[in-house]
């Protein structure tokens, strides 16, 4: 029986994904396409990639929108949402409306924490499922994705109530896993809801400390940063906070192979090739950044477990008025 699976939101880490998932057995992939739609229904996605090779793949069916995904009215095993999350600005879930049936499997690949949320809420009889992933691939061109390196990518289902087990939850999950390993992505693990969630807040911890930290000094490198004496302190501190507070939050320790602060520091320093978080390519082009699931929903969920992250607050408080005010201008200068 085929596979069906639905990329919402084609950018380079959905792209990338979903081009690998094709591989898979048995296993059709079609993506919604944004700004890149004319480039992908023409030719497909061409993939350069060191550890794949080069190559081209046309996705079973381009989308220039979800309506017309709607009429397609086509049967989702899986729909993977690859898109920024930016809850202050539109909650995504919604545009999912009428794609979700009571089996389709909704791999949430983005940053920050809470994003799972608004999806469990909107399509209680579907399985969220949690993906983190650490990728390096960029689109420069439409059309054109950019692997450089990692392909890890861990995935677990969203069980809010935990200690709830879920056996059809779970069986999505390994399904899921088991068509990206078919695809050829070996570094694919299945994890509990509990250790996704760890996941979560440990990558929290370097996004927290270098997205920001990068925007407020002017754009300067993760290297660069981890290289300062102060700024290396400051990054720490980030950091130790979260990697403190997320432990207390879930009411369980970080497996000893999560990596220190120490060591993600040491690791930083010795990537000397100028790259910079994503935050700081969103502000330089007057993007929406990432704050509320980066820097906001973190906060506001140990605040209601009784604990306070002062540094992160510190960042997310300041980070807020430089965008309102950025966004003020704007506005002034079209006028």
């Amino acid at each position: 029986m085929t596979v069906e699976i639905l990329i919402f939101g084609a950018g380079a880490v959905g792209a990338f994904y979903g081009s690998r998932l094709a591989n898979a057995p048995d296993t059709q992939v079609s993506v919604v396409c944004r700004s890149n739609y004319k480039a992908v229904k023409a030719n497909g996605f061409t993939v350069k990639s060191p550890q794949y090779g080069d190559y081209t793949w046309s996705p079973t069916r381009t989308f220039a929108s979800p309506e017309d995904a709607r009429k397609s009215k086509t049967k989702w095993d899986y729909i993977v949402v690859s898109t920024k999350a930016l809850p202050d600005v539109s909650d995504d879930s919604q545009q999912l409306e009428g794609l979700v049936g009571d089996g389709t499997g909704i791999v949430l690949i983005q940053n920050g924490l809470g994003v799972e949320g608004p999806y469990n809420r909107r399509f209680p009889k579907a399985t969220v499922l949690s993906a983190v992933t650490v990728i390096s691939a960029a689109q420069p061109e439409h059309g054109l994705i950019q692997h450089n390196r990692w392909t890890r990518i861990n995935v677990g289902p969203y069980l809010p109530e935990q200690g709830v087990e879920d056996e059809k939850a779970m069986a999505c999950n390994k399904k899921f896993v088991e068509l990206l390993n078919a695809g050829g992505v070996k570094d694919a693990s299945a994890y509990s809801h509990a250790k996704l969630q760890l996941v979560r807040w440990h990558k929290i911890a370097i996004n927290a400390a270098f997205n920001p930290s990068s925007v407020l000094s002017g754009g300067s490198s993760n290297a660069t940063m981890a290289l300062d004496s102060e700024a290396q302190l400051h990054i720490k501190g980030v950091m130790d906070e979260v990697l403190t507070t997320g432990p207390k939050v879930l009411n369980t320790q970080f497996p000893k192979e999560f990596a220190t602060s120490e060591a993600i520091l040491r690791s930083t320093q010795k990537n000397t090739s100028g790259s910079r978080p994503s935050m700081w390519a969103d502000w330089e082009s007057g993007k929406r950044m990432e704050l509320e699931v980066i820097l906001g929903n973190p906060i506001r969920i140990a605040r209601e477990k009784g604990f306070e992250m002062p540094r992160l607050q510190s960042l997310y408080a300041l980070l807020k008025l430089a965008q309102e005010n950025r966004d003020k201008g704007n506005e002034r200068s079209k006028l």
